[in-house]
Order: C-alpha cells, then sequence, then structure tokens
C-alpha cells in the first residue's frame, strides 16, 4: 500500500516513458525495455533513464532533509516504551479473561439452543411420518370401500354399473391411489408400510386390469367417453406408456402379424409396396378414436383432448419395426444391390409418408428419436450397398480402359468405348437406380476418382510415341488399332523399367486415334457442367447448400481434362506437320526434273504439293462431324506453320543453290568466251535455272491457293509471307531476264 501510494517526482514532459511503470506491482524490465525500444532508440532511452534518476536522486535526498528532525529523534522517543508497555500486559490480561469467560457461557448457551431445535425438527420430522402414514391408511381404506360398495351394487342390480359409470369410478380411485403412491414414496422404508404393501398391490393389480379392461371395452365398442375417462386415468395414475403398450400388444400387433407375410412379399411382383399400403391405412381405420382422444386428430377439440399420449410413436411404430426385422428378415440383404436399392427406397417412402400422418412435428421429432427409429435405419446395411456397387462400377470403367482405344458402341456420343464408359458410369452414380441420399458423399467421391481415373488414362496415352502411318494405315478399323494399344496396359509401370533388358517399348499410337482422344476429351469437358445440374437436385434431397464448392470441385476436374490438351495438340500438329513437310521435302527434286533436261517451261504446280495436302483434307472430311472447326483449323495453322518454315528454308536453299549454280556458269563461260552456256535451252527460250523458279514460284502459289480452300487465312500462316515474297522475288529476276 505504502509503494502504491508514493508519488515519484514529475519529470520532463519529452520523456520516452511514463513514470508510474516503475511503481507498478508486475513491472518488469525486460518488458519495459522492449516497449520503449518500439518508439526510441536504445540511446534516447538510456539518456532518458540518466536524467530521471538524478531527479529520483535529488528528490530523496530533499524528502531526507524535510524530515531529518525526526529521523535524528527516533531512537530517543523509543526511551521508556518497555516500561509503559509491562503496565499495560496485566489489565490486556485481566481482560483477556473475563472475554473468555463470557464466551463460553454463550457458546453453552447455543448449545443448549441447538439441542432443543434438533429435537423440535426430529419431532416435526416423525410428526410428518406418521402423518402420511396416516394419509396412506386412509386412502387404502378409502379404496377399499370405494370397491366394496360398487362389488355390492354390481351383486344387488342384475345389469349392473353402466361403462361410464366404472370409468368414473375409476378415475375417482385412481385419483386417490395416485396420493396413495405418493405418500408411500415418502414414508418408504417405514415398518407399517411394509404391513399395508399387500393390500396396496392388491389395488393396483385391481386397478390396472381394470383399465385394461375398460380400454379394450371402450376400442371394441368405439365410445369416445369410455377412452376418454380411461386414458386421462392412465394419465392421472403416470402409468400412459402401460396404455400405449397395451394398445400396440392388442390392437396392433395381430394386425401387423396379419399383413407382413414373407411368402406374400416374395410371390407378388408388387408385394412389398402392398404391404407398406396395408400398414399405411391401420392409422386411419384403427386409430381414429384413439388420435382424436389425445389430439392427434384434425376433428380433435382442444377442451376434450387427454394429452400426454403419442399412440403412432409409441404403439404402432414399434410394432411394424418389430414385425419387419422378425417376420422379414429378408427386406435388409443388401446381396443384390438392384433390389436392396429397390426396397430401401420403398422403404424410405414408406416411412416418410408414416411421418405424415403424425399430428405435429414434435409427433415427428419423437418418431425419429424413438430406439426403434434408430434400430430400422441401421437394419440398411447401406456401406455394403456402396461396396458392392463401387466394385460394380470401378470394374466396368477399369475394363473398358485396359481395352485401350476400342470403339464406342453405336449410338454413343463419343467415339471411344473409354470415355463413353466414363460418362455413363457418371451418370450411373447419380441415376435414380442407384443413388441414395445417405450415400451422396461416397457418390461423389467416386465421380471425381472416375473423373481422375480417366484423366490418368489420357495422360498415359500422350506418353506413347506417335506411328509413322500411311494414309492407308490410317483408315484401318479401330478394334485393330486397340489390339496393339492393349498389349501394355500400365504403360507408366513399365516406362518405369526401362533399367531392365527385357522392358519393352510403349505401343505406339496413330494420329487418327489422337484425333479421337481429342474428339471425346473436347465432349467430355463440356458436358461436366451437365453432370453439375444433375447432381444438384440430389444434393438439395439432403439439405445441401454448398453448390458452389461441388462447382469448383468440378472445374478442378475441368482443369485436369484440358491440362491434357497442349500435349495432345502438339503430337496432332506434329505429326501434321511431319506428313506434310515429308512430301513438300520433294521440292529438292526440282532442280533434277529441269538442269539438262530440255523440259517445256512449267505451267502448274508438281503433284507432290497436293500430296503434303492431302492428310489435311482426309482428316478434315473423317472429323467435321466430331471435332469443331475451330479446333481443326488450330491443328491446321499449327501443323502448316511448321512445314511451312521447313518450306521456306528448303526453298531458300534451292533457290541460292541454282543462283550459285548459275554465276558459276557465267564465269566459266567468260573464261572460254564462248556464246551459250549449258543451261540455256537450244532454241534461246528460258533457261533451265528460270524454269527451277518458275517451277518453284507455281508450286508455292497452288500451295496458299489449296490451304484457302481449306478454310485457311494464309496470314495466320507462319513464314508463308516471307515464302510468297522469296517466289515472287525469283519470279521477278525471271520478267528481267527476258526483257
Amino acid at each position: 500500500m505504502e509503494a502504491r501510494n508514493m508519488n515519484l517526482p514529475r519529470g520532463p514532459e519529452n520523456l520516452c516513458f511514463d513514470k508510474d511503470e516503475f511503481m507498478k506491482p508486475d513491472f518488469d524490465v525486460d518488458h519495459f525495455v522492449s516497449e520503449c525500444r518500439k518508439r526510441v532508440q536504445l540511446e534516447e532511452l538510456r539518456d532518458d533513464l540518466e536524467l530521471y534518476y538524478k531527479l529520483l536522486k535529488t528528490a530523496m535526498v530533499e524528502l531526507i532533509n524535510k524530515d531529518y528532525a525526526d529521523f535524528v529523534n527516533l531512537s530517543t522517543n523509543l526511551v521508556g516504551m518497555d516500561k509503559a508497555l509491562n503496565q499495560l500486559s496485566v489489565p490486556l490480561g485481566q481482560l483477556r479473561e473475563e472475554v473468555m469467560s463470557l464466551k463460553s457461557c454463550v457458546s453453552e448457551g447455543i448449545k443448549a439452543i441447538d439441542e432443543r431445535v434438533s429435537k423440535q425438527e426430529d419431532i416435526r420430522r416423525k410428526k410428518m411420518c406418521v402423518l402420511r402414514l396416516i394419509q396412506v391408511i386412509k386412502s387404502v381404506e378409502k379404496i377399499e370401500k370405494i370397491l366394496h360398495s360398487q362389488n355390492s351394487k354390481e351383486m344387488s342390480s342384475l345389469e349392473g354399473s353402466s361403462p361410464l359409470l366404472t370409468g368414473q369410478i375409476l378415475e375417482r380411485i385412481a385419483m386417490e391411489f395416485n396420493q396413495l403412491q405418493f405418500h408411500a414414496v415418502q414414508s418408504k422404508g417405514m415398518p407399517l408400510l411394509d404391513k399395508l404393501r399387500p393390500r396396496i398391490a392388491g389395488i393396483t393389480a385391481m386397478l390396472q386390469q381394470s383399465l385394461e379392461g375398460l380400454l379394450l371395452e371402450g376400442l371394441q365398442s368405439a365410445n369416445v367417453d369410455i377412452i376418454r375417462h380411461c386414458l386421462r386415468t392412465y394419465a392421472t395414475i403416470d402409468k400412459t406408456r402401460d396404455a400405449e403398450a397395451l394398445v400396440g400388444q392388442v390392437l396392433v400387433k395381430p394386425y401387423i402379424d396379419e399383413v407382413i407375410v414373407e411368402q406374400y412379399v416374395q410371390s407378388h411382383p408388387n408385394g412389398l409396396q402392398t404391404m407398406y399400403n396395408k400398414l399405411l391405412e391401420f392409422v386411419p381405420l384403427h386409430c381414429r378414436l384413439l388420435r382424436e382422444v389425445t389430439g392427434g386428430g384434425i376433428s380433435s377439440e382442444k377442451g376434450n383432448t387427454v394429452p400426454g399420449y403419442d399412440f403412432l410413436v409409441n404403439s404402432v411404430w414399434p410394432e411394424i419395426v418389430r414385425g419387419l426385422e422378425e417376420k422379414l428378415p429378408s427386406l435388409f440383404n443388401p446381396g443384390n444391390p438392384d433390389v436392396f436399392h429397390e426396397k430401401y427406397t420403398k422403404s424410405m417412402d414408406f416411412v416418410r409418408k408414416f411421418e405424415r400422418q403424425c399430428g405435429s412435428q414434435a409427433s415427428v421429432k419423437r418418431l425419429r428419436s424413438h430406439p426403434s427409429y434408430h434400430s430400422f435405419n441401421d437394419k440398411w446395411n447401406l456401406p455394403v450397398y456402396f461396396q458392392i456397387r463401387f466394385r460394380e462400377i470401378g470394374g466396368t470403367v477399369e475394363a473398358a480402359l485396359s481395352n485401350g482405344l476400342e470403339e464406342a458402341p453405336a449410338g454413343s456420343p463419343y467415339c471411344l468405348l473409354a470415355t463413353h464408359t466414363a460418362w455413363t458410369s457418371l451418370q450411373k452414380c447419380w441415376s435414380d437406380q442407384m443413388f441414395l441420399p445417405l450415400l451422396t458423399h461416397r457418390l461423389w467421391k467416386l465421380s471425381l476418382q472416375i473423373i481422375a481415373r480417366y484423366s490418368f488414362f489420357i495422360n498415359e496415352l500422350l506418353l506413347r510415341p506417335v506411328s509413322n502411318e500411311t494414309t492407308k494405315d490410317n483408315k484401318k478399323s479401330l478394334a485393330s488399332m486397340s489390339k496393339e494399344s492393349s498389349l501394355n496396359p500400365n504403360p507408366v509401370e513399365d516406362q518405369g523399367q526401362d533399367s531392365s533388358p527385357e522392358a519393352q517399348p510403349l505401343p505406339s499410337i496413330s494420329t487418327t486415334q489422337l484425333v479421337l482422344v481429342a474428339a471425346d476429351l473436347d465432349k467430355l469437358q463440356e458436358w461436366l457442367p451437365e453432370l453439375l445440374q444433375i447432381i444438384e437436385p440430389k444434393l438439395q434431397t439432403v439439405g445441401f447448400k454448398n453448390i458452389a464448392c461441388i462447382s469448383g470441385a468440378l472445374e478442378d476436374s475441368k482443369e485436369s481434362l484440358l491440362g491434357c490438351w497442349p500435349v495432345l495438340n502438339n503430337k496432332i500438329i506434329q505429326d501434321l506437320s511431319d506428313s506434310c513437310f515429308n512430301c513438300l521435302r520433294s521440292a529438292l527434286e526440282v532442280p533434277r526434273i529441269y538442269r539438262r533436261t530440255n523440259k517445256e517451261v512449267p505451267v502448274k504446280a508438281l503433284p507432290y504439293v497436293d500430296s503434303a495436302l492431302k492428310p489435311f483434307h482426309q482428316l478434315k472430311n473423317e472429323c467435321k462431324d466430331t471435332l469443331k472447326p475451330a479446333i481443326i483449323d488450330q491443328w491446321f495453322e499449327g501443323a502448316l506453320s511448321n512445314s511451312t518454315q521447313k518450306y521456306f528454308e528448303t526453298i531458300s536453299d534451292i533457290l541460292n543453290s541454282v543462283k550459285k549454280m548459275e554465276e558459276s556458269l557465267k564465269r566459266l563461260k567468260q573464261a572460254r568466251k564462248t556464246a551459250t552456256t549449258n543451261s540455256a535451252s537450244p532454241n534461246g527460250g528460258m533457261s533451265d535455272d528460270n524454269k527451277i523458279r518458275l517451277q518453284l514460284a507455281l508450286d508455292v502459289e497452288h500451295y496458299g491457293v489449296q490451304m484457302q480452300k481449306m478454310g485457311l487465312q494464309l496470314s495466320n500462316i507462319k513464314s508463308f509471307s516471307a515464302l510468297s515474297e522469296l517466289v515472287q522475288a525469283a519470279k521477278d529476276q525471271i520478267s528481267a531476264e527476258q526483257t
């Protein structure tokens, strides 16, 4: 407290710390320094601390000087203090003895009062026990008196009591019995109560037997008043569950045993649905009065209803579940997935219709929390059903993928069996014949696994080398191609075994097969959003609302498929480019055709140009119905750009060679001083070199015309403008020499 009340001297306003920090009980030097370092440098902190230290030192000296006389006289003022203390010790001791004597007297008085209070409490408790026992005896005697008087009336009267009178008497007995039970519980352990127990047990048995008989009589005679009195009596004695159990055993069980017959369900084509319809008819036919009395019916009057009962939940439903589990065990067998799905779907539809018969949402909640409800749902072995479906779909997909590049069945929008199977498997996962709401998460995972497996299959295909097939070979049937492709179903594993001397090379794949893969891949990635439209209604049935998450996962799968496009495009473009340039390379034969052969002046392109573009025409004709024109044009532009670049280099080399040959012959001519050259024609026409130039120009022009006929823009073909300029310069040279 003294440290907390001490006031430190004020320092300059520009100090980097608060002086009150030093007086806090949890002051820590490291924390203080780290906080100050956030504001100023250590040098500035040191200067401020030294300044404040000087202020504290000065203040301390001033304080000592101010109270110097008190410090000096402190020892002088304590002289004789021990004598004064000795004089005070005697009266203080006497006072202590008086206080202790008073405390002893007060404690004895309090103890006496506590003993009297405890005696009074014990007397009161015993009195209450006696009163309860008296009340128990009175209640027993009163009930026995009512029963004795009732029996006397029945013996003296031929007609006996009416059902309504009996119900009223039982209700009076029940009210008295309720008080009897209350006081008996409070008097538990008393010897007198043990003597009364046989009489109480007799009253209980008689009352329960009478209530059961009265309830059955009311149900058989459809007397609402009797049923109401009886149920109210059951509620009074807190035996509502006994009434519900009685209804279940006497009213519900015989009907259930009659309706649920396994032989009938298995022998009739729609036997299960018929059985469920009959079970649903039980409530409106046999439970109408009970629901009307307990407030579960639509026409129930609020003032005349007996609350606390739910016969549909506690009487009807447990008996239905018991009957299904005991008399129809084959219902839950998941061995045949199609039959299991049909049974499960019909059973869940029956449960939903039964829930609609409940009178309120509270009743539905009680039904869903009932142990028999959980027992019924647990009987359906959904994990086993899913495992069977998983093996069925997974086996089909793996079989299709292992067959390599087999042709899809007729009528399929896809070209390959693998793609057709993958798409139909995705649709099957969410079809009405397979989908179950409780398996939504597993079916969604299976769908993603199918897409991922197909993507991996495409990547495996792209690892294979492209075969150097001719155009005729490309027209072979896909079935014969798939035989070669299926020689090695695991190319990735074989690729990892290259170190083995016996490792087989990867089987090749043709351009035609790559084109079919591209067509299927393009359709599949476009149809994935359609899969979302199929899945979304199913997700809504289970209350899943985060559709954006599902859409994002499908987009990721789509991106995975699109990731195969660059490699696939490059393979197709490279193969087309190689096929095209293999023919364009024939331009190297043009000098041999015209040099020293005395051929006529060329007027049209050579056939090798048409041969170079023949694979493009064939691909366009064969795939115009399966591929988008934009994809075909992209391939053509890429392949022709590559081949045109090489063609440009070839033409350039040829023209340079011709020019060098021409210059060499001119030098030879000047050396021999002859009038003619070897490259000139005998009749003085176009020289062989110009024929070569003209032929190359005609070939390039025809090459450009044919590309335009395929619908391509020459401006999109790289190096074609440079090629055109190159042959145009050669033609200009010919014109210049002719003039």
